[in-house]
């Protein structure tokens, strides 16, 4: 904020949003092929899976506000 200014703003928030967003893809397993995917799910644990999956939904819990500030951040600056 200090070396870009209010009309940059968005820039920090939708960097953090599309960082967050990206790590939920990627615990997921939505970025593996179908024959990936079915060996991992045969292969991990209840215990293992569960983990990633709150792994998954904390980051996406992350990611939506941080996206919808930089969007308004945006209109709003524009």
């Amino acid at each position: 904020m200090i070396l870009w200014g209010m009309e940059k703003i968005y820039l920090v928030s939708g960097t953090v949003g599309c960082i967050f967003i990206v790590i939920s893809m990627i615990f997921s397993g939505s970025l593996a092929s179908g024959d990936r995917m079915r060996a991992n799910f045969a292969t991990e644990s209840i215990e293992n899976r569960d983990e990633r999956n709150k792994i998954t939904i904390n980051s996406l819990y992350i990611a939506l506000p941080n996206i919808i500030v930089a969007v308004l951040f945006y209109y709003f600056s524009k």
